[in-house]
């Protein structure tokens, strides 16, 4: 999708905001996940790198999933975090930031989640590691292939502006089993 296009979709999105019934809003905003963000899910190295690391943690208990997120919490307001830097080094990372550069401000984050709801790749830092014990997570991967989640409209203190989260599942090309989720941050304003 081109700047243009996503701007468009998203203004429209917006411009509905003020006028119309929630229903509505979330009908744009679900027909955008399905026929543009979703398009996103479909680059081969990030479904690698999901097929990588379900493989990975196919054996951490709960115990070391609150680790791993304990761990990421407290790198963030340190200066040495070796688990966001390998994540945020990685190049599926990078395609996602590449990709959220391209809607011009928009799309505020990005970010993809293992089918244990640990973050693979994102295109900034979030305050945390585990995703699975939230809503974007269990309402679009813990529903199955094919599932759109669309969160409030809420002000995000990081970006300083209202937005939603619209979290998709990600289905697996080959066989269409859900194998993890992402979660698009959309500036409403």
């Amino acid at each position: 999708m081109t700047r243009k296009a996503l701007f468009m979709a998203v203004a429209a999105t917006v411009m509905l905001a003020t006028t119309a019934s929630a229903d509505e809003i979330g009908d744009r905003i679900t027909t955008l996940a399905e026929n543009e963000l979703s398009q996103w899910l479909t680059e081969s190295s990030l479904i690698e790198a999901i097929r990588s690391q379900n493989e990975k943690h196919a054996d951490l208990s709960q115990s070391d999933i609150d680790t791993l997120d304990q761990q990421w919490r407290a790198e963030v307001d340190a200066s040495d975090h070796p688990l966001i830097t390998d994540v945020l080094g990685r190049a599926v990372s990078s395609y996602l930031r590449d990709k959220q550069q391209q809607t011009d401000g928009l799309v505020a984050e990005v970010f993809i989640m293992d089918n244990r709801g640990l973050n693979v790749a994102q295109s900034d830092v979030t305050s945390d590691y585990w995703q699975g014990d939230e809503a974007k997570f269990q309402e679009s991967f813990g529903a199955g292939s094919g599932t759109i989640h669309i969160g409030e409209i809420e002000f995000d203190e990081s970006t300083s502006a209202y937005q939603v989260q619209i979290s998709l599942t990600i289905s697996d090309p080959d066989n269409g089993s859900p194998i993890g989720a992402a979660t698009f941050g959309i500036i409403m304003e």
